[in-house]
């Protein structure tokens, strides 16, 4: 719920949390995991962060480019689209 607006349910990016998996992917594949990250310097906490962010972006724009793609095939492989 919405502390400011307590009957309004709480509105999300509907790719977030896909975007978290991402990242904690792309962390696993570095070595590390979010559990980890308190462990290590700041300046390698940020720079793994942007590019675990980067990385979740590019996955995220990868998948809406093969969405639109299957979509613009199932509307021209229809009759009369």
């Amino acid at each position: 719920m919405n502390p400011e607006m307590p009957d309004t349910p709480r509105m999300e990016d509907p790719h977030a949390q896909l975007e978290m998996a991402f990242i904690a992917e792309y962390l696993r594949s570095q070595g590390y995991s979010y559990e980890k990250l308190h462990e290590l310097p700041e300046d390698e906490v940020t720079r793994l962060m942007k590019e675990a962010s980067l990385y979740a972006s590019t996955k995220l724009m990868e998948m809406e480019a093969r969405a639109h793609f299957v979509e613009e095939i199932h509307s021209t492989s229809k009759p009369g689209g």
